[in-house]
């Protein structure tokens, strides 16, 4: 009897600190976020939602990304003409990757073995080998190239050009470019779909967001943004992200202070979360219950409930935030 009592005790207790753990827990992660004017990472707890700290790094750092095992942070220092190779643990830069000049925006591929950094002020794609730290190829674009994307099926690199208002299909296995599609004015960023099947690219001066079809290479849908008060000069679409199942797509639109919500299936705008001034960039949390955005003029980023499209708190960071990587 007592033995029973014993189990039914043990079961419910299971039960509750379960049950505590699913409603009051929030994501055991870690937010960086470069800070463009300060040259200094800025580390937010994802549990707390806190800043914990901020660490100097390279000149003007803005494009950040993690390697797929999560171990090193790739920041583009600009004014260094530089991606830093920093240890995500312990926070230290540990190398450099030749970038070429003024490295803003760059990808990686799913393996982590290559980078494609966008050198906007000499028209190049350069193409990195991680391992070796050494250039493989510098690919002449159009003028001013951004935004940068690999295919998830490691087929194609695209690269987006603000000037020129193309984009460019360069095969990764000849690191070559092999075809063009016109898009409309000032491209900014670029995303593929979890299924390599779409490319969305946002156009900052058109104040569209583009959906192309990857296959035909052809432009399948425009969307465009109306928000209610807002001026439509303050539409200026930049940081674009889809979901892994494609059901939701998430597009920063710069000084408009919001960041639309796209029904990725329908293709169709379903709302504005209003977040900090001048949104830039987005990123998943890792499990993709969360949002995070950098506010470069409030300084400061955003956090987003995606269960409930809410937005739940911002944290102060830094002066201009520009890039964002969360780490589990």
């Amino acid at each position: 009897m007592t033995g029973s009592l014993d189990m039914n005790i043990l079961t419910k207790t299971v039960i509750f600190l379960s049950l505590a753990l699913l409603l009051n827990g929030a994501p055991a992660e870690t937010i960086f976020v470069t800070l463009e004017k300060d040259n200094a990472l800025a580390v937010v707890d994802g549990e707390s939602a806190q800043l914990v700290k901020t660490v100097a790094i390279g000149r003007r750092p803005r494009g950040i990304a993690l390697s797929p095992d999560y171990r090193r942070l790739y920041v583009a220092a600009s004014d260094d003409d530089a991606i830093q190779i920093i240890d995500a643990d312990s926070l230290t830069v540990i190398g450099t990757l030749p970038s070429g000049e003024d490295p803003e925006t760059f990808a990686l591929d799913p393996d982590g073995e290559r980078m494609y950094v966008s050198n906007e002020d000499d028209n190049l794609v350069t193409v990195i080998d991680i391992a070796e730290q050494k250039a493989l190829k510098q690919i002449p674009v159009g003028v001013e190239p951004e935004g940068i994307a690999v295919s998830p099926d490691r087929k194609w690199v695209v690269s987006a050009s603000e000037t020129t208002n193309m984009v460019h299909w360069i095969d990764p296995k000849t690191l070559e470019v092999v075809a063009n599609t016109l898009v409309d004015t000032r491209p900014r960023a670029a995303t593929f779909t979890s299924d390599s099947k779409q490319l969305w690219v946002t156009a900052e001066i058109a104040g569209t967001m583009q959906v192309l079809d990857v296959d035909s290479k052809q432009i399948i849908k425009t969307l465009t943004f109306k928000i209610a008060g807002v001026g439509q000069e303050k539409i200026q679409p930049v940081g674009v992200k889809v979901d892994r199942v494609r059901r939701w797509g998430y597009v920063a639109i710069g000084p408009a202070n919001r960041v639309a919500v796209i029904d990725a299936q329908k293709l169709e705008v379903e709302a504005y979360l209003l977040v900090g001034h001048r949104v830039w960039n987005l990123a998943f949390s890792p499990d993709q219950s969360r949002l995070y955005t950098t506010n470069g003029v409030s300084n400061d980023i955003s956090i987003i409930d995606l269960k409930r499209h809410k937005v739940i708190k911002s944290v102060a960071v830094g002066r201009y935030p520009w890039g964002v990587a969360v780490k589990p």
